[in-house]
């Protein structure tokens, strides 16, 4: 109940602060929090909800693919010294490029639609959970991993049941730290080459259609979309990780 409190309060200081500001700006180039609300309720029965789901789609396809594909990396590295020491190289050169600068090339090798735009946040998600998912694999405590095997538990049995439910933290982590990034990125992606998503709809209606009650009822909905992303991980965090 403190943290709906305290998340209301929050949210009503910063439309205090948008009001005022407002206010002070007094152009049409802020419009007050009720111009954009009444914005909002208008785009909501247009085509804002196909916006909205055209990001959605794109930032859940490459979640759950960074999560099938970069999860089993880190769990082979973490229980592999000698792969670790083989891919450590070319991991920790790769790792701090911003993949934001892949988006030109990415485009120009895939061309249009929506495969461009999901590689670019597979990417940013695929490392942080590569990296997370490693680290956490390799710092089990070599007793756990021993009475476990005196068991008669075989190599499938040690991933199922030992280092994939000791790595779901680090899965969850990884993902709440890329959120806001993914969004950032999936903005930018989709200022090229689509017609459809969050990031054409803030600019063609900011630099284009000159609607800026419009143009801020997009960057609500994207921060809507980060929020409840953030909301989910949180959600399946409780669910799946009960023992923390």
């Amino acid at each position: 109940m403190k943290r709906q409190l305290d998340l209301f309060l929050t949210l009503l200081v910063l439309i205090l602060i948008w009001q005022l500001s407002a206010w002070l700006v007094n152009r049409p180039i802020l419009p007050a929090p009720l111009t954009v609300w009444i914005a909002f309720l208008r785009e909501a029965r247009d085509d804002l909800p196909a916006h909205f789901a055209a990001s959605l789609w794109r930032v859940l396809a490459s979640t759950a693919l960074a999560i099938a594909t970069a999860a089993p990396a880190g769990l082979i590295l973490g229980q592999s010294k000698r792969l670790n020491s083989l891919f450590s190289p070319l991991i920790y050169l790769l790792y701090p490029i911003p993949k934001v600068v892949f988006v030109p090339l990415v485009l120009l090798f895939l061309g249009l639609g929506d495969a461009p735009k999901i590689l670019i946040i597979y990417l940013i998600l695929f490392f942080q959970i590569l990296v997370l998912v490693r680290d956490q694999a390799a710092a089990l405590r070599p007793e756990l991993l021993l009475s476990v095997r005196s068991l008669g538990a075989g190599r499938r049995a040690l991933f199922r049941f030992v280092y994939l439910p000791a790595s779901l933290p680090a899965i969850l982590t990884a993902l709440r730290q890329s959120v806001g990034t993914a969004v950032a990125v999936l903005y930018v992606a989709e200022l090229y080459a689509t017609q459809r998503g969050l990031g054409y709809y803030i600019y063609i209606n900011g630099s284009t259609f000159f609607d800026y009650p419009a143009m801020y009822v997009g960057i609500l909905a994207m921060s809507l979309l980060g929020v409840g992303l953030y909301s989910g991980v949180d959600y399946l965090e409780k669910r799946l990780c009960k023992w923390k």
